[in-house]
């Protein structure tokens, strides 16, 4: 039996090996029944059975986890034995990190670690914060005429512009702006596309075709050495490393280029997009992070921060992480058999009221004070965690809180209407436009 410190402690562990508890089958039925997002059938699940909880979708056996020290071990301590078989984006990221696995996996990602920490990051600030100023005059002007912008849009714009100028060196131009509307195309059908990848391809692909298009351009923009005016990006970094290494063929650059044009743009402008829907919300939180310090200062950026991290537990940027078990194990006293299907749910831990008091309330206070956020690993981890953890993390988190510099200070939005629903993707988005004007530039 696996004894690690910690498991034991568990208030659901039984102190022996035994099958996981599982869901009455008439709980499935009655969802399935009714047509619901699976976020509701996974809520349901854990709050009448527990932390790991098992169900059955037709004969396949799923264990939910939600517990943080089940979490740990799952994805921290143990990731050998529950690992990630595919991607459900894989039809349009192809074999890049994300989607990766096994060896090839370990390779892409040493290549890549260095870039999203410490010194490569540095390389990246000045473009982010180009892509916050870009966006700061284009809503300046947005607010002198009056005019009606679609927040969520505005979002991906900026993210868009901010990774492409750390891929390419080049800033985001309308025209590829344009094509890459695509990948937001084929990011929103992936949850509808057939099981089938030769049919998922077919379905999307004109979309995809425009993507491969734009990645070609710059691909051999890249190659033939023109730096662009920020100067080498990460696509450089994978065209060099292709001199060494035979695996990185066209192909597979264009797969990493694809893949964080998804993660680096996508989640970010989710975030942000709840982040100002939460404020409109809840207005006095804006003035509450803005007051906590002067233009600049520690404590405003650490106020901001706060903002950002409340939103991403509310809506984590991974809401769903997919394992499966390769072998046998024991988990938190609970018989996993190898070949069992396992969902880690960071949007169900994040809201579960023994960890977040209050849990659907919008409280950033809970990243500021000493005492207001549980501190086991495992209760709090939008990004996922253990060795396939995000690896633009700190990009996404520095993209967010340099906009929010920019922004938050000089407009406050009013929107004409808000999504009431959210859709349970790749992402967790709003359910519909987000339609606002801006007031105008605050002076001081």
């Amino acid at each position: 039996m696996d004894t690690e410190a910690g498991l034991d402690s568990l208030p659901y562990v039984p102190g022996t090996r035994r099958p996981v508890p599982e869901a009455e089958p008439g709980l499935v039925e009655r969802w399935s029944a009714g047509g619901g997002e699976l976020v509701e059938l996974l809520s349901q699940v854990r709050e009448r059975v527990g932390g790991v909880a098992a169900f059955r979708l037709g004969p396949a056996r799923t264990v939910l986890v939600t517990h943080p020290q089940a979490v740990q071990h799952v994805l921290a301590r143990h990731p050998e034995r529950y690992v990630k078989r595919s991607h459900r984006a894989r039809v349009l990221i192809g074999d890049g990190v994300l989607a990766a696995t096994g060896a090839e996996w370990k390779q892409q990602r040493r290549l890549l670690q260095s870039q999203f920490t410490g010194t490569g990051m540095r390389r990246y600030e000045q473009r982010i914060t180009e892509a916050a100023r870009t966006t700061a005059g284009r809503w300046a002007g947005y607010a002198r005429t009056g005019e009606v912008i679609d927040v969520g849009r505005e979002m991906r714009r900026f993210a868009l512009d901010a990774i492409w100028r750390s891929l390419t060196g080049h800033p985001l131009d309308d025209g590829t702006e344009r094509e890459l509307g695509a990948v937001a195309a084929v990011t929103a059908a992936l949850p509808t596309l057939p099981a089938d990848v030769s049919d998922a391809q077919d379905a999307v692909a004109a979309d995809l075709a425009r993507i491969d298009t734009v990645a070609l351009h710059a691909i051999e923009a890249a190659r033939s050495g023109t730096a662009g005016p920020d100067g080498p990006g990460l696509l450089h970094v994978l065209i060099d490393a292709a001199t060494e290494r035979p695996e990185y063929t066209d192909r597979l650059i264009r797969d990493e280029l694809v893949t964080f044009l998804v993660a680096g743009h996508e989640t970010t402008a989710t975030t942000l997009t709840w982040l100002y829907l939460l404020l409109d919300r809840h207005p006095a939180a804006r003035g509450q992070a803005l007051a906590a310090g002067a233009e600049g200062t520690a404590d405003r950026r650490q106020a901001l921060q706060a903002l950002i991290h409340e939103t991403l537990r509310l809506y984590p940027s991974a809401w769903i992480l997919p394992r499966h078990a390769t072998e046998g194990d024991t988990l938190a006293g609970y018989a996993v058999e190898a070949g069992t299907d396992i969902l880690v749910c960071p949007y169900l831990t994040h809201r579960d009221p023994e960890l977040w008091p209050e849990p659907e309330h919008f409280d950033p206070r809970r990243f500021l004070a000493a005492d207001g956020r549980p501190t086991q690993p495992g209760a709090y981890f939008p990004f996922g965690i253990g060795p396939r953890a995000c690896l633009g993390l700190q990009f996404a988190l520095r993209e967010a809180t340099v906009l929010l510099e920019h922004l938050l200070p000089a407009h406050s939005l009013a929107f004409s209407s808000t999504p009431t629903k959210a859709v349970y993707g790749i992402t967790v988005r709003p359910d519909g436009p987000t339609p606002a004007t801006l007031a105008p530039p605050v002076t001081t």
